[in-house]
C-alpha cells in the first residue's frame, strides 16, 4: 500500500520548526488549536488513503475518454470528490463568512499535500476549483462571488484557468481570443445570429480557442466556471491588453438556477504521459454559437488578476512535485528494507544469506539524496504557506509588505526547485527498485510520469527562472532579495556557534554572499543594455539560488532537530538523527554545486546564447 507521508516528519515541520500552533494566538485563527489541526489532517490522511490512493492506478490505466457527446471517467473519481467535498476540504482555507473552515493556509497546504501524494489526477479538480474561487474572492464583484464563487466552495461548480492557446503556448502576449463588448444603449437585434453579436446586458461575446485546459469538460459537477484570458477589441497589444472573464459552461439564472448551455465546447482531449486522471482539453469559445463571458476586474488588467490564481497554483505545483517525490522515496525506502539481494563487498562467503539492499552503500546514497530533496522541497512549500498566514494576520501594512516581497521571490523557486529535483528523486526511486521499478507492478514509474508534468505546469521552469532573475531579484532595487538574504543571515547568526552546525552556517553564509555578488554582476549587465546576455543563464541562476534557499531551509530544520534531541525519546532520536544527516548530505553533496554555477554566471558566459541555430 502506498504510504503518503512520514507523519512524524509532517508534524515536525508544522509544529517544531514552523510553530504553526502559535498562529492560534491571532484573532483570525483563535477558534482553532493544535488538536483541531491534527484532527483535520488525520481525516484528510484517512480519506486520501481510502478514496484517492485506492483508485490511482486504475485511473492511470483508464484515462478519461470522449465519445463525441460527453467525457467519461471511472466512477471512483466522483465518489472520491464527493467525499472530499462532504469533508469540507474544498473550502478549508476560506473564511467562515464564505462557508469555509478558516484554517491557516499552512495547515490547508499540509492537507493538500496528502491528496496530491495519493492521487494527483483526481485531486486536480478541487485544487483548480479552490484557486479559481480564491481569485474571485480577491477580484470578483459581490454579485460574481454569490453567483460563482459560493457554488464552487460548496462543491456544486468546479473551476478552471484558461490561459494558453494552440498558437501561443506560454507566450500570453500573443493570445488571440477576443472579447466583443456590449453597448447597453444599442441592444443587438433579435435576428442577428453572428457569434460576435453584442449583448444588451453589458456582457461580452468570447471568440477563440484555449489549449491544455485541465478539468475543461466533465460531468463531475453541476457547472464548470472557466476563467478565461481574452483581448477586448481595440485593447493594446501584448500582455497590457489582456482582460479576464468568467465563462460558465452553463449560464446561471438570477435565482441561481442553471440556465442554458453556453457556447464553450470541447474540441478534443490531450493525452499526457502522466496526470492521466485530470481530463485535459482543447476548448472552442463561440465557434458555432454565442459564448457569453463576464469581465472580472478592470479591462486590460486580466493578467494581474490571473496571477493571483497562478501564483497560488505555482506553490501548489511545487507542493505536488514534492509529494510525488516523497511518495516515491517512501516506497523505495520500504522496498529497500525488505528486498534481500547480494552481499556486502567485504563478505566473501557466497553461501551467506543475502542482505537487504538498504545495506548497500549506493542504495543508501540514493535514499539519502531522495530524502534531502523531498523533505527540503516540502519544507520550502510549507514555509511559503506560513508566509501567507503571517500576511493574513498582520494588521500593519509595514509588516505585510516585506512578507509579500519575500513570498514573491520565493514563489518561482517553490514551483521550480521541487519540480526539478523531486522529479530527480522519482528517478532515483525507480533505480532503487531496479528492473521492478520500471514496471507498472509498482507505483514508482507512475509517480515519475505524473511528476514529469510539473516542470511544465503553470509556467515552465525556464519561465520561472526568467521571472526570478529578470523581475523578482531586482525589483524595488533588490528589496525582495535583500529580505531573503537578511533572513538567511539571521539563521546563520543563530547557528554559527551551535555544536555540529557551525560548518553548515559558514557554508550557507558563503553561498548567500556569492548569490548577492552574482546578482549584482548580472544586474550591471542588465543596466548596460545586455538584456539577452543578462538572462542567458537564468536557469543556472534559479538552481544556484534555489540550492542556497534549500540549504537555508535544511539548516533551520537541523537546528529544530538538534533542539528536539535534548528531550527526545529513543524512537525520536533516530528521527532527529536522520534530519541532521540529511542536512549534512545536502551541505556536502548538493550546496557545492552552486559554486560552479556561480562561476559561470559571474563570467556572463554566452555559450548557450551564441550557439547558432544551424549549429545543432
Amino acid at each position: 500500500m502506498t504510504q503518503l507521508i512520514n507523519r512524524r516528519d509532517l508534524d515536525f515541520m508544522l509544529y517544531e520548526w514552523l510553530d504553526t500552533a502559535q498562529l492560534t494566538q491571532a484573532p483570525r485563527f483563535a477558534m482553532h488549536d493544535r488538536a483541531t489541526f491534527d484532527s483535520v489532517i488525520d481525516a484528510a490522511q484517512a480519506l486520501a488513503q481510502d478514496k484517492f490512493a485506492a483508485h490511482a492506478a486504475k485511473l492511470d490505466a483508464n484515462e478519461p475518454h470522449f465519445d463525441g457527446e460527453r467525457v467519461h471517467l471511472i466512477p471512483e473519481v466522483k465518489e472520491a470528490l464527493d467525499a472530499y467535498i462532504d469533508g469540507g476540504f474544498l473550502s478549508a482555507a476560506f473564511a467562515i463568512e464564505h462557508g469555509g473552515l478558516q484554517l491557516p493556509y499552512s495547515v490547508a497546504q499540509a492537507v493538500s499535500a496528502l491528496f496530491l501524494a495519493a492521487n494527483p489526477g483526481t485531486a486536480g479538480y478541487p485544487f483548480l476549483t479552490a484557486a479559481a474561487a480564491n481569485l474571485l474572492r480577491a477580484h470578483g464583484t459581490k454579485a460574481q462571488q454569490a453567483r460563482y464563487m459560493q457554488p464552487m466552495l460548496a462543491g456544486r461548480y468546479f473551476g478552471t484557468m484558461c490561459l494558453s492557446e494552440p498558437q501561443a503556448g506560454s507566450s500570453l502576449g500573443d493570445i488571440k481570443t477576443r472579447a466583443i463588448p456590449v453597448a447597453p444603449a444599442h441592444p443587438a437585434p433579435a435576428t442577428l445570429a453572428h457569434p460576435c453579436a453584442a449583448q444588451p446586458d453589458g456582457s461580452y461575446r468570447i471568440v477563440g480557442n484555449k489549449m491544455w485546459i485541465s478539468g475543461g469538460e466533465h460531468d463531475l459537477s453541476e457547472n464548470i466556471v472557466h476563467l478565461v484570458l481574452a483581448r477586448i477589441e481595440g485593447a493594446p497589444a501584448g500582455v497590457k491588453g489582456i482582460s479576464l472573464f468568467i465563462v460558465p459552461k452553463f449560464l446561471v439564472n438570477d435565482d441561481g438556477s442553471r440556465g442554458a448551455r453556453n457556447g464553450v465546447r470541447l474540441a478534443g482531449l490531450n493525452h499526457k504521459m502522466g496526470y492521466r486522471g485530470t481530463v485535459n482539453t482543447v476548448l472552442n469559445f463561440g465557434e458555432k454559437e454565442a459564448c457569453i463571458g463576464y469581465l472580472v476586474g478592470q479591462p486590460n488588467q486580466g493578467l494581474a488578476c490571473m496571477f493571483h490564481m497562478m501564483n497560488e497554483a505555482r506553490i501548489g505545483v511545487g507542493m505536488g512535485a514534492a509529494m510525488l517525490g516523497y511518495a516515491g522515496y517512501l516506497f523505495s525506502l520500504d522496498y529497500a528494507r525488505h528486498r534481500p539481494q547480494g552481499r556486502l563487498a567485504s563478505n566473501k562467503d557466497p553461501d551467506s544469506k543475502p542482505v537487504a539492499i538498504i545495506e548497500h552503500t549506493d542504495v543508501r546514497r540514493m535514499l539519502l539524496q531522495q530524502k534531502a530533496y523531498v523533505e527540503g522541497g516540502l519544507a520550502l512549500c510549507l514555509y511559503c504557506a506560513r508566509l501567507v498566514d503571517e500576511q493574513a494576520i498582520a494588521e500593519d501594512p509595514k509588516v505585510r509588505e516585506p512578507l509579500h516581497l519575500l513570498l514573491e521571490i520565493l514563489t518561482p523557486m517553490a514551483k521550480a526547485w521541487p519540480s526539478e529535483f523531486c522529479l530527480e528523486a522519482n528517478k532515483l526511486a525507480i533505480q532503487v527498485l531496479g528492473g521492478y521499478g520500471y514496471t507498472r507492478d509498482y507505483p514508482v514509474e507512475r509517480y515519475y510520469r505524473d511528476n514529469r508534468l510539473n516542470p511544465i505546469h503553470e509556467g515552465t521552469n525556464g519561465i520561472q527562472a526568467l521571472d526570478l532573475l529578470g523581475r523578482k531579484a531586482l525589483m524595488h532595487n533588490g528589496a525582495a532579495l535583500k529580505l531573503l538574504l537578511a533572513r538567511i543571515a539571521a539563521t546563520v547568526a543563530a547557528t554559527r556557534d551551535a555544536p555540529g552546525l557551525a560548518e553548515y552556517a559558514q557554508a550557507l553564509q558563503r553561498a548567500a554572499d556569492t548569490a548577492a555578488q552574482v546578482t549584482l554582476r548580472l544586474g550591471q549587465a542588465a543596466q548596460q543594455g545586455q538584456t539577452d546576455l543578462f538572462l542567458a543563464n537564468a536557469h543556472l541562476y534559479l538552481e544556484m539560488l534555489g540550492h542556497t534557499v534549500i540549504a537555508w531551509i535544511w539548516l533551520q530544520q537541523a537546528a529544530a532537530a538538534q533542539q528536539g534531541l535534548a528531550t527526545a525519546t529513543a524512537a525520536d532520536r533516530a528521527f532527529y538523527d536522520g534530519k541532521l544527516r540529511a542536512c549534512r548530505y545536502f551541505f556536502r553533496y548538493e550546496l557545492p554545486k552552486a559554486d560552479s554555477q556561480a562561476a559561470l554566471l559571474m563570467q556572463l558566459d554566452d555559450t548557450c546564447l551564441t550557439m547558432p541555430a544551424d549549429g545543432y
